[in-house]
C-alpha cells in the first residue's frame, strides 16, 4: 500500500500524541526531527517506503556534514527508529532502522552546583521593592525543593498541593506530571512552603483578579495567566545574573543540584529514582558518580597515601 511521508508522520504523531500519551514538548521534538527528514527526502529524491540502510548513512553523512553534533543525531537517529518500528508494522513497509547504530557519545556527568550556590540563586531573588520576587523566589524554591523540570514546574495546578500527615506530623505534598503522562508526589521542604505560601498570599491573587477566567495554574504571569516554559527560564537566567553564576544555571541544573545534593545527604538511590520520576534506576545512577567523584577527590586530597 503506497502511502505518503507527510500521511505517515502525521497519523505516527497522532499515534504518539493518543496511544502513547506523550507529552506535547516530546511530541513537537519527534515532530521536528521528522520534518528534517522529510526535507532531507526531498532533497534526495528518495521515497520513505523504499529506503535502505545505506540510504539511511548518506542521510546521516549530510547531517556529520552540517555540522550537527553526535547528540542531535542520536536523536534524530531514534526518531527514525520509532517512526518506522511503527510503519513496518501499520503499513508492511521494510524497516530500514533495523540495524543501525547510533554515535557512541561520552556520558556526561550533570553539573551540580553546591549547596551555598544554590543559597546564593535563590537568596538573589529577594527585593522587597519588587513584588514579583515573591513568586521568582517560590519558583527557585520548588525547582530546587522538588527536582521538577521546567515543564512540571509551569503545568502544576493549585489542586496539585495537598496535605497528608506522616507519623503524628503534617506534610505538604506536592503533584507533578512527569513525561508520558506519568504522575508523581514529592514532598514540599519548609523554605519551599515558606517561599509558596508568601507568593499565594501576597502576590497570586492580585495577578488571579486580572483574569476573569478564573486560571487555576499555581505560578501566574503578570496578566494572570499561566506562567509559559520560557518565562521561567528568563526567572532562572535573572536569578544567575543577579548571583555571579551567568553560564552555569539553567532550570534543569536545580534537578540535578536536588538528585546530587540527596544523595550526599544519604539517601537511598531508589528513593532519589521515585522523586525524579526516573523509569529505570540506571538514570538515577549517573548521579552517584558525582558523588563518588566528590569522595575521589577528597581522598585524593587528604589522605597521605593516595599518591
Amino acid at each position: 500500500m503506497a502511502i505518503q511521508c507527510s500521511v505517515a508522520i502525521a497519523t505516527y504523531l497522532d499515534h504518539l500524541r493518543i496511544e502513547r500519551g506523550l507529552s506535547t514538548n516530546s511530541v513537537e521534538s519527534y515532530k521536528r526531527d521528522l520534518g528534517k527528514f522529510s526535507l532531507l527526502l526531498d532533497e534526495k529524491k528518495l521515497d520513505f517506503d523504499s529506503l535502505s540502510e545505506p540510504d539511511i548513512s548518506s542521510l546521516v553523512g549530510n547531517l556529520t556534514a552540517s555540522g550537527l553534533a553526535p547528540t542531535s543525531i542520536n536523536r534524530f537517529l531514534s526518531s527514525l527508529k520509532g517512526f518506522y518500528k511503527y510503519c513496518s508494522l501499520e503499513y508492511q513497509i521494510v524497516n530500514p532502522m533495523a540495524d543501525v547504530t547510533q554515535f557512541k557519545v561520552a556520558r556526561k556527568l550533570p553539573k551540580a552546583l553546591s549547596v551555598e550556590e544554590v543559597a546564593r540563586l535563590i537568596d538573589s531573588t529577594s527585593n522587597p521593592a519588587d513584588p514579583q520576587s515573591l513568586r521568582d523566589r517560590a519558583i527557585l524554591e520548588i525547582l530546587y525543593g522538588t527536582g521538577a523540570r521546567v515543564a512540571e514546574l509551569v503545568g502544576i495546578d493549585i489542586s496539585d498541593i495537598s496535605k497528608d500527615s506522616f507519623d503524628g506530623e503534617e506534610i505538604t505534598i506536592l503533584k507533578l506530571r512527569g513525561k508520558g503522562t506519568k504522575e508523581r508526589l514529592v514532598p514540599l521542604g519548609k523554605y519551599a512552603l515558606d517561599a509558596l505560601d508568601n507568593y499565594l498570599v501576597r502576590l497570586r491573587p492580585p495577578l488571579l483578579a486580572k483574569n476573569s477566567q478564573g486560571e487555576r495554574a499555581l505560578f501566574l504571569n503578570s496578566r494572570g495567566r499561566r506562567l509559559t516554559r520560557q518565562s521561567a527560564w528568563t526567572t532562572v537566567l535573572k536569578a544567575a545574573k543577579a548571583s555571579g553564576l551567568e553560564g552555569r544555571v539553567s532550570p534543569h541544573v536545580f534537578r540535578h543540584s536536588y538528585a546530587t545534593h540527596l544523595l550526599d545527604g544519604g539517601a537511598d538511590i531508589r528513593v532519589v529514582q521515585e522523586l525524579l520520576g526516573h523509569a529505570s534506576v540506571t538514570t538515577t545512577q549517573i548521579y552517584t558518580l558525582v558523588t563518588i567523584d566528590k569522595v575521589r577527590e577528597s581522598y585524593s586530597l587528604a589522605h597521605p597515601r593516595s599518591k
